[in-house]
């Protein structure tokens, strides 16, 4: 199933962008995020993001498969 993903545009502290999904507890507020699109994994939604953002990562809460720091 399809779901959609957002990239935060304020960087965390190790300088990740990082990927949620709109049901996330860490969803960021409007203005701070960029809406990437649906996609049926958050590797490709990732992908999408590294478009914009080359440090891009998935949210441990939502995406915790794409997370990798």
């Amino acid at each position: 199933m399809k779901q959609k993903y957002y990239v935060n545009n304020n960087a965390q502290s190790n300088g990740d962008h990082e990927i949620h999904v709109d049901t996330c507890y860490y969803f960021p507020m409007m203005h701070n995020r960029t809406y990437l699109g649906e996609f049926e994994t958050c590797q490709e939604a990732v992908r999408e993001a590294k478009k914009r953002y080359e440090k891009s990562n998935g949210c441990v809460d939502c995406c915790w498969l794409c997370h990798t720091s």
